[in-house]
């Protein structure tokens, strides 16, 4: 029997004010996982309120005590991660391998988020006058809205909610519909790790009701916000009106190049593993591949050998390669790029359809596809975010990143090769955030800063280093010493 969940505000669980409710389902099977309140604009600002209300007593933690917090959420992850990666996987649609993949990614990097409690650094400089000392310090921005996206789950929100808790914001939490209980099941770890009432709030709901409050109430400092180009352009436009602070993860329209040179068996592991993990449906997914046309027909043969070999079904089965995509939709949009790519002259050499005999028949499995293309047909330039690639020739390096580079996005690149030039080379001319070489698009490490350039995003980067950044301010403090008024850049 499926759960009723309600919003969690102030340390407790609510009911909607709308008293309407809307249904998470496994993509695999159909069947209803949990119930979740559709929040309202008064559900939201009740949420504000809480986040207000908690923010200087958090904000006077000390840092290391948050970071402990933050650690234990970590550890009690760790506890549950089979019984997490099994939610992931039956809410999302990813293999439990990939699924526990995710929750791993929510533990590791709350277990590096948790070390920035003891870091939080500034930094000390010297002053044009003497007797004067001149430092920076992080402080947390206020209150702020979290909004996530569907495909992964735990770690997306882990990487937002870690790094704004250890700074010392409080938050407002808005996950994707698709994947509520993900989302729920995070909100349970924190309260357990002894987070405090109003320092994390959840609101489930739609993004035209809660996500445009979010985005648009005042008290709301900053936003981050992961998902589709006209979605974060919207919201970076309406949250502008306030000069809000505003971090967007985007889409991407990942390369993968294979020079001549290249270990091939290890490359055509690389694009399975980029193009059909998760269904294709990752930002950093490879949705095309560029080959050099000496071993073009190579490329094509062992590429289509091992498509064929994937195993599509049931993502809680380990013989099973590949799940079902996310939702109807998901469908829907597979299929039409499927028409597209046919209309517009690309050859189909697999895949293409959507499966519907037998166990397939509940859920929503997309076979991987792989066209042929030309650069510059819309199937080589539009996002996707489903298990389609299109595979393009090209007669040598300058071409394959002249093509490479050719899209709205920049999010992550990959190149084949053995020739340290070519490699150093092309992490200089790639136009994108991640750069791998004989890797694979997909497989980004939590210590690493994470995002990327043009339509992917708006400069800022997750995880990493950097992942406090977009959740503190800088304040620059002056000490003067001397006992009597200097004035800097004013000649005696």
């Amino acid at each position: 029997m499926s759960k009723n969940y309600g919003l969690y505000i102030n340390g407790k669980w609510i009911k909607s004010t709308s008293n309407k409710t809307f249904e998470t389902k496994n993509p695999a099977t159909g069947e209803t996982l949990a119930s979740f309140p559709l929040g309202t604009k008064e559900d939201t600002i009740k949420a504000i309120d809480a986040a207000e209300k908690a923010f200087p007593i958090w904000k006077r933690t000390p840092a290391p005590k948050r970071g402990d917090i933050i650690l234990k959420a970590a550890s009690i992850m760790k506890e549950r991660k089979n019984e997490l990666g099994e939610i992931v996987s039956k809410e999302m649609g990813k293999i439990i391998t990939e699924g526990k993949g995710d929750v791993q990614e929510s533990i590791d990097f709350l277990e590096y988020i948790a070390g920035e409690g003891r870091r939080l650094l500034g930094e000390t400089t010297t002053s044009e006058l003497q007797n004067k000392f001149c430092m920076t310090v992080r402080q947390p921005i206020g209150v702020v809205g979290c909004i996530t996206p569907w495909n992964f789950p735990t770690a997306i929100p882990c990487w937002k909610l870690g790094a704004a808790l250890v700074s010392g914001n409080t938050i407002v939490f808005k996950p994707a519909t698709l994947t509520p209980l993900c989302a729920a099941k995070l909100i349970e770890i924190f309260e357990e790790a002894g987070l405090p009432a109003g320092v994390l709030n959840f609101v489930t709901g739609s993004g035209s009701i809660v996500g445009n409050e979010i985005v648009e109430n005042p008290r709301v400092k900053a936003i981050s916000f992961t998902g589709g180009v006209d979605a974060g352009i919207d919201v970076y436009t309406r949250a502008a009106k306030l000069l809000k602070s505003v971090e967007l993860e985007l889409g991407g329209k990942n390369p993968q190049i294979i020079m001549d040179d290249a270990n091939i068996d290890l490359a055509i592991e690389g694009v399975i593993f980029g193009a059909f993990g998760s269904q294709g449906q990752r930002c950093t997914a490879t949705s095309r591949l560029i080959v050099h046309e000496k071993v073009y027909a190579e490329v094509m043969k062992k590429l289509i050998e091992r498509t064929k070999s994937l195993k599509i079904g049931d993502p809680l089965n380990s013989k099973n390669n590949m799940g079902p995509v996310s939702c109807e939709q998901q469908v829907k949009t597979v299929l039409k790029y499927v028409d597209i790519g046919k209309k517009e002259g690309a050859k189909l050499i697999f895949g293409g359809r959507q499966l519907t005999d037998g166990e397939y028949g509940k859920g929503f499995f997309v076979e991987p596809t792989i066209f042929e293309a030309k650069h510059g047909m819309r199937i080589t330039k539009e996002e996707i975010f489903g298990p389609l690639l299109s595979v393009i020739k090209v007669k040598n390096y300058d071409e394959a990143i002249q093509i490479a580079n050719d899209v709205e996005y920049g999010l992550s690149s990959s190149i084949y090769t053995k020739d340290v030039n070519v490699a150093f080379k092309a992490i200089d001319d790639f136009e994108t955030g991640i750069t791998y070489i004989n890797a694979p698009t997909i497989g980004a490490e939590v210590h690493i800063p994470f995002g990327g350039v043009k339509n992917t995003g708006n400069g800022g980067r997750e995880a990493g280093t950097t992942a406090i950044d977009e959740f503190t301010e800088i304040k620059t403090v002056c000490i003067d010493y001397s006992n009597k008024l200097q004035k800097a850049q004013i000649g005696e």
